[in-house]
């Protein structure tokens, strides 16, 4: 009895915390809006998630390709070409992701 009291007291939690996540920016968002950390990191953090995901990638990738990396940097490439030129995040990875399963999978 008490497992399943454990149980159902950690789904609340669960949810709770879901839910004041969900509902902050709603709450909090003018307060938010004057914040220049949080203007900082609208502009920055983006990119940044974008780079460590791709070096993460990159790394991981290559380590189980026999072929070395060239994929995965022609791929990084033409993803970051993508997305000097267009400026959508959209068009850049699934053009870079659908090169890369392309030479991977040819």
């Amino acid at each position: 009895m008490a497992d399943t009291n454990y149980v159902w007291i950690t789904i609340a939690v669960m949810a709770g915390v879901t839910f004041a996540l969900r509902a902050l920016p709603f709450v909090a968002g003018r307060w938010l809006r004057r914040q220049g950390l949080v203007h900082k990191l609208g502009a920055t953090l983006p990119l940044s998630v974008m780079t460590l995901l791709l070096l993460h990638a990159m790394v991981g990738a290559a380590r189980d390709n026999p072929a070395g990396v060239w994929q995965e940097g022609v791929a990084i490439l033409l993803v970051l070409v993508l997305q000097w030129r267009t400026r959508n995040t959209l068009l850049s990875i699934v053009v870079g992701t659908a090169a890369y399963l392309l030479m991977r999978n040819l």
